[in-house]
């Protein structure tokens, strides 16, 4: 078995686990193609600027991304962030790079809970003088 470097990213709902090892530069994401996966314009950027911010050429390594749970933006941005992680586990000097173009902060904003009397979390029902 070959040795890959593995990162986790979540956001939102999502979870990601993203595998990186030297390779001919598949990237799939839950056994499909990136751009099949991903058909969002900027999201094939997004997903890919962990590699840009680096200066690694895709075509010298396998990623694989296993990620479920979520929508669209959620799974995005948990795929950013795990293959930033697993890079940073590959090369560890690419920590503070990552860091400063803000692909190693986890995006803690989550849906908040209804509250009771609301109809959503902060949405009151319509008031009625009669």
């Amino acid at each position: 078995m070959t040795q890959y470097f593995e990162g986790i990213g979540r956001r939102k709902e999502s979870t990601a686990r993203v595998r990186v090892m030297s390779g001919s530069g598949v990237f799939t994401v839950n056994d499909k193609a990136l751009n099949e996966y991903f058909t969002r314009i900027g999201d094939l950027e997004a997903v890919m600027a962990p590699l840009k911010t680096a200066g690694y050429d895709l075509s010298q390594y396998d990623v694989t991304v296993a990620v479920n749970g979520g929508g669209v933006t959620g799974q995005t941005t948990a795929v950013q962030l795990g293959l930033a992680r697993a890079l940073v586990n590959m090369n560890g000097d690419l920590g503070p790079t990552m860091r400063k173009g803000g692909l190693l902060t986890r995006d803690a904003r989550v849906k908040e809970r209804k509250k009771p009397g609301l109809k959503r979390a902060r949405k009151a029902p319509t008031y009625t003088k009669r």
